[in-house]
């Protein structure tokens, strides 16, 4: 069965994924042929907007329903975990209590994704997996019922809102298959902290004495990454720290560029930003537990920052400077210089043509 059962996670993802009343509407066939569309021009707004002009060819769209993005996401799992489940199994092979805890993570992690089914609009996923069928590989998703819920609940222009969305997810891949080496740096920031990880259940008790501390000081240990930071070594918490700012940068380069490059044609950008942002502000008690958790609440402050972190360093030396973050991956900022900006000037802009 191994560490965790994925086939009871898609399970209970699936169960759990609720269902969009808006889904049933006439408007949802309109979605693929929109996003095919959209996504091809947001490329092109892309690639004159930032230089990234994408070295593997044309993106994808592909428009898929809630449980199309659980299977797709259960997949990336499995494969970004694997290298932390494989020496879990060996740990818990001669365990009796093994296939309870199987099932209690594979539970755990389908209800985290089912709930987070109802809420992602959009992703661009690059954990693939070269030898596998390339047709489910470098694929910019799209999930239908949740933008088209969005679009009708607020009264939202189709056409604009699933241009500003395509912008934000081309600008994505753009950074990943712009820039040569983007996507093996990151995934190697990935696999290092997973490969990391240590199951003896003695760190595992050493972290819990560390979150307790942390309570009784008035600190909240998830503000900074979710459960994945509170079990952290510090070696591993400085991978953590490198995979934090470099996503906070691309978050806010993605929120920057999807504002400038489609300005002339999308006059309610503006509200559709405000609108995601009430959105995010207003989740219940139990889900802002549920986003601490999982290190989600973290990744909504991660556009902030980044944004803020973009128009200081553009302030100081325009787009010529902020480009230097994508000449090589000793150049990108660490979350430290993500919230302090004048640091990371002071040590790039000497090299700086």
């Amino acid at each position: 069965m191994g560490a965790v059962d994925w086939g009871l996670a898609e399970k209970v993802a699936l169960r759990s994924v609720g269902r969009e009343p808006f889904a049933e509407s006439y408007h949802y066939q309109s979605l693929s042929r929109d996003f095919l569309e959209l996504t091809a021009l947001a490329e092109d707004q892309v690639a004159d907007a930032t230089g990234l002009r994408s070295l593997t060819g044309s993106a994808r769209a592909r428009v898929t329903d809630r449980q199309g993005w659980v299977r797709a996401n259960i997949a990336s799992f499995q494969r970004l975990l694997s290298p932390i489940t494989a020496r879990l199994d060996q740990h818990l092979a001669s365990n009796a209590l093994a296939p309870v805890a199987s099932r209690v993570a594979g539970a755990e992690v389908g209800m985290i994704l089912g709930w987070m089914s109802s809420r992602v609009l959009g992703q661009y996923d690059l954990l693939v997996v070269e030898d596998e069928n390339p047709e489910d590989q470098d694929i910019v998703y799209y999930v239908g019922p949740n933008v088209l819920g969005l679009e009708k609940r607020f009264g939202f222009p189709p056409r604009e809102f699933r241009h500003w969305l395509a912008l934000h997810e081309v600008t994505h891949r753009a950074q990943f298959t712009g820039i040569p080496w983007m996507r093996e740096h990151f995934i190697g920031l990935v696999h290092e902290t997973v490969n990391s990880l240590d199951p003896d259940p003695k760190r595992f008790l050493d972290a819990l004495g560390r979150l307790a501390t942390d309570l009784r000081s008035g600190r909240n240990p998830l503000d900074d990454g979710g459960i994945m930071a509170v079990f952290a070594s510090p070696e591993q918490r400085a991978v953590l720290d490198q995979v934090a700012g470099l996503m906070s940068l691309l978050e806010g380069h993605g929120d920057v560029t999807m504002d400038r490059a489609g300005a002339d044609q999308i006059p309610s950008a503006e509200r559709f930003g405000q609108v995601l942002r009430q959105r995010r502000a207003e989740a219940g008690s139990a889900v802002k537990l549920l986003q601490k958790l999982i290190g989600l609440e973290a990744k909504m402050r991660q556009y902030e920052q980044g944004e803020r972190f973009i128009e200081a360093v553009e302030d100081a030396g325009g787009t010529d400077l902020l480009d230097r973050a994508w000449v090589d991956p000793a150049n990108l900022p660490s979350i430290a210089e993500i919230r302090d900006p004048a640091t990371w000037i002071a040590r790039i802009r000497p090299t700086a043509a």
